[in-house]
């Protein structure tokens, strides 16, 4: 059941580009849809933390289950009921069986292009509505619904009745590496698969317009769901604990949360009066509230969550548009190359924390120091960009010369004897190196072959081109980045790599640090509100405010059946990467001077401290002890997919 919760997550991650294409959204938009399963897991949230450890933990466990499942093809649906996808394009050369030779100059001679608009209106009446998309965010937030319960009763109800094992946990932490690699499966497989000639079809994984089959992750992850919550039906209210072996001394992650569970949920105090409970509660937040260790380290913590998942929402498409890879390989290569290093440096963190027996000081300053170091890696990343492609009245001028930002203008004296339309995408790549918008815009004037094959010959804007003396040709297709962009590509690779690994290092010490700020009795609050906001305040809004900042770096929107404006097919490289990357830097900056602040209150409150044993208050040389460890993730019963994604 967790391998089918964090399978389901990065499935949606990684078809986020995939989805944005195909209904024609801005980034903001898809942004806002990513956000909505934080929405539905703060609908129920409340209600599960509260009565599901008094009913039937495993039915509930199974009815969260069915619940994503039917929030996994709610999300697929739309698929079956769209229609065909038409991706934009200028020429009709696409068929397979075409032998005859196409003038794309001449296409449009003669014909009126309002008859044209009026045309393509009247024909989109009869589609299915554009706002399909909301089915999809529906799906999502029904997933988080369902969500919701399977971590807290789930890790709470095996702790209860099973041996200490830490596989169940170690198999879901999985998860997101099986989604991205089956997210980069399905990408490469077109969307409309086993019901069009793939031999008409002109595009190929590297367009901009390819949309691959996104929604067969949903289905298979659907599937997953259904299978896994089965079994619990079946299970038992109780059941008799195996004998645990006392002188067991594992740092087990499922172990340490699972014994931070069962105190959150096995007191059973007397009912009392609402007037009283609410009394309680308000005293109790205060509390938190007032503590200036835990208000700090929550102002920290929300940047560094701010960031991380606006970074992790965006990164496949960064890596689509910053280095011209398919969206098939960018997911293929976050599966295989990011997430192994994170899952290691966690498992070397809790091994670290255990052999040199870190005090809370220790531990602190060690999280510190290593998010500090990934942070200043990460910042590499600015000086490993690619330029701008080349694309002629859009990045550069017809004569090849680099044109300002927003000045772009695709009409030129070598095309105006053609009457092009100036919002279709249909890249070509001539022999000069150069992507012309069409072959139209390209001037170009006959074209042979068929399908992805076809070329077109005689494109004047070609012959125009200041520095180019051989043939007048284009083919399908942009022009693919340099030699150098591609050696850029592998040390991004690399700094991701090294910098994932040294902030996962320090993650699992940074887990343990905030349930140390808080009195005992008020650690489940602690957890609840850092979850509530966490969410609220990064989860939601994080995609979209990233999104909406990365729209205003588009170049050339793409148009849909209906003459609307579609997702954006050319960004201007240079301002999405400052954008990108600097809000994330900008985010995270601020959060360790935060961090500083917090360690001087800590180090100042645990040297102000008896020297008392380390569970009752803390001696600052005093090691982490087991309880200790294990409070480390008292945080994930609560927290999202991206959330532990972040952390790490």
């Amino acid at each position: 059941i967790y391998l089918s919760k964090t399978l389901s997550g990065t499935i949606m991650k990684s078809s986020i580009t995939q989805i944005e294409r195909r209904f024609g959204l801005t980034s903001s938009t898809v942004g806002f849809v990513d956000g909505s399963f934080e929405m539905g897991n703060l609908l129920v949230i409340a209600f599960v933390s509260y009565f599901g450890a008094k009913l039937h933990r495993p039915k509930v466990i199974a009815a969260g289950c069915f619940t994503m499942a039917v929030g996994s093809f709610l999300t697929a649906m739309p698929h079956f009921f769209m229609g065909y996808y038409k991706y934009e394009t200028s020429h009709t050369a696409s068929s397979a069986n075409s032998t005859s030779s196409i003038n794309p100059c001449s296409l449009h001679q003669g014909v009126n292009e309002t008859f044209l608009c009026k045309l393509s209106s009247a024909g989109c009446e009869k589609e299915p509505s554009s706002y399909m998309w909301i089915y999809i965010l529906l799906g999502n937030m029904l997933r988080g619904i369902g969500e919701t319960p399977i971590t807290p009763l789930g890790i709470s109800y095996l702790d209860d009745f099973a041996k200490e094992e830490n596989v169940p946990v170690y198999v879901g932490m999985m998860g997101p590496m099986f989604g991205f690699l089956l997210g980069s499966l399905c990408a490469r497989l077109y969307v409309d698969i086993g019901f069009v000639d793939l031999g008409s079809i002109t595009i190929t994984p590297q367009d901009s317009r390819w949309v691959g089959a996104w929604w067969l992750g949903f289905l298979i992850g659907g599937v997953i769901s259904l299978l896994a919550a089965i079994p619990f039906c079946f299970l038992p209210k109780s059941l008799k604990k195996p004998k645990a072996n006392n002188d067991q001394t594992s740092y087990g992650l499922l172990e340490n949360i699972g014994s931070i569970e069962k105190k959150l949920t096995a007191a059973k105090p007397k009912p009392r009066k609402w007037s009283v409970i609410l009394k309680d509660f308000c005293t109790s937040l205060k509390k938190v509230l007032s503590n200036r260790m835990y208000f700090t380290f929550m102002c920290c913590s929300l940047l560094q969550f701010n960031s991380f998942i606006g970074f992790l929402t965006y990164k496949p498409k960064y890596m689509e548009q910053q280095y011209g890879q398919s969206t098939a390989k960018s997911n293929f290569l976050i599966g295989l190359t990011s997430l192994p290093p994170v899952g290691l440096g966690i498992f070397l963190g809790g091994l670290l924390m255990k052999k040199y027996k870190m005090s809370i000081i220790g531990a602190t300053k060690f999280a510190f120091s290593m998010s500090f170091v990934a942070y200043l890696l990460t910042l590499l990343h600015f000086f490993v960009g690619c330029e701008n492609q080349v694309v002629a009245g859009m990045t550069v001028s017809y004569q090849g010369k680099p044109i300002p930002y927003h000045e772009n203008d695709i009409f030129s004296e070598c095309n105006s004897d053609c009457k092009c339309s100036s919002n279709v995408w249909d890249p070509v790549c001539g022999d000069n190196g150069v992507t012309y918008v069409s072959a139209c815009l390209a001037g170009c004037t006959a074209s042979v072959g068929q399908g992805k094959n076809t070329v077109f010959h005689n494109c004047s804007c070609i012959e125009a081109s200041s520095s180019w003396t051989g043939n007048n040709s284009a083919t399908l297709g942009q022009c693919p980045k340099s030699e150098d962009c591609s050696m850029k590509f592998i040390y991004y690779t690399v700094i991701q790599v090294i910098s994932g690994f040294c902030y996962a290092l320090g993650g699992t010490p940074a887990y343990m640090i905030m349930f140390r700020c808080v009195q005992p009795e008020l650690k489940s609050l602690a957890v609840g509100l850092y979850t509530l906001i966490m969410r609220m305040l990064a989860g939601i809004p994080a995609p979209v405010y990233f999104g909406a900042l990365i729209d205003k770096t588009c170049l050339k929107w793409g148009s849909t059946s209906c003459g609307h404006q579609g997702a954006c097919r050319l960004y201007d490289s240079n301002a999405y990467r400052y954008v990108y990357l600097g809000l994330s830097a900008v985010l995270r900056g601020p959060s360790y001077l935060i961090a500083v602040l917090f360690y001087i209150l800590m180090k100042k409150h645990y040297q102000n401290k008896d020297c008392k044993p380390i569970e009752n208050g803390g001696r600052e040389d005093a090691p982490v002890n087991k309880e200790d460890n294990c409070k480390i993730k008292e945080c994930l019963p609560g927290s999202t997919d991206a959330e532990n994604e972040s952390c790490i």
